[in-house]
């Protein structure tokens, strides 16, 4: 085999390992060799509150001035985002497990659901302070469902999002997705447990990882993805741009070779 189709084959070579290839940019693709759709059943759990977990509790009734005290409002000039005001205004749950309502003191959260929490103060209103007339109604809420995101995304950082349930597809688009040199097969996803935490490695170009117990987060779950091998080596992110690196380097090379040559 002569020396140009000895570069060739090189040059060929480089270009397929450079680039990054299309199938590991797309999400969730059908990789089954069957091509029938089947509904997948959602295995996730109703989320249980942890310390320092944050909620939004607002008590309604008939006549408000009567649960005017349970519903703070003495720092709404302070604040200026949500983020702020529900800093402000919720109930943080403490080291032990609690909330600090007003009149009804502490009440144990660890491991209660939002609504199991709703139950037991509408219940402990009902009983010692108010009569069923009154109609009391009680919201219990995570006060927005915040997360954090690091790596090959547009914009990392600790974000919050206002609604019940997020799943990491989600969290990743409200990051700005993922760039093109992150690695979507390998996305990790670290839990933290009162007695510990657990990482779950997410490969978002299957579909099946709908079935994952770390597709759907929960609040402050730490979200992270790598780099490609492909940013390291520094070649280019697509057959052009590899092409131009390649291309530079034969140039400076040939210069090299000529200027040390004379």
């Amino acid at each position: 085999m002569n020396k140009p189709k000895i570069y060739l084959l090189f040059l060929f070579s480089i270009l397929l390992t450079s680039c990054v290839p299309t199938k590991d940019l797309v999400y969730l693709q059908n990789k089954s060799e069957g091509n029938a759709t089947a509904v997948t059943p959602s295995n996730q759990k109703p989320y249980r509150l942890q310390t320092n977990d944050l909620l939004n509790i607002s008590i309604k009734a008939i006549d408000p001035k009567l649960v005017e005290i349970f519903n703070p409002s003495g720092a709404q000039n302070l604040v200026s985002t949500p983020d702020q005001g529900n800093y402000f205004n919720g109930y943080s749950v403490d080291d032990h497990g609690n909330i600090r309502l007003p009149i009804l003191g502490e009440i144990n959260v660890l491991g209660y659901t939002t609504e199991e929490v709703r139950t037991k103060i509408e219940k402990l209103l009902l009983e010692k302070y108010f009569k069923s007339e009154a109609g009391i109604f009680v919201i219990v809420k995570l006060a927005g469902f915040r997360y954090t995101i690091n790596g090959e995304v547009t914009n990392t950082g600790t974000k919050t999002l206002f609604q019940d349930k997020v799943n990491v597809m989600e969290a990743i688009a409200n990051a700005g997705d993922i760039t093109i040199t992150g690695d979507r097969k390998d996305v990790k996803v670290i839990r933290t447990f009162p007695q510990g935490s657990e990482t779950f490695s997410l490969d978002l170009t299957d579909a099946k990882v709908v079935n994952s117990p770390g597709f759907y987060l929960q609040p402050n779950d730490y979200v992270y993805v790598k780099p490609l091998k492909q940013k390291s080596w520094g070649t280019g992110k697509t057959g052009i741009e590899s092409l131009t690196t390649i291309v530079t380097i034969l140039s400076l090379a040939t210069t090299t070779f000529l200027l040390l040559r004379n």
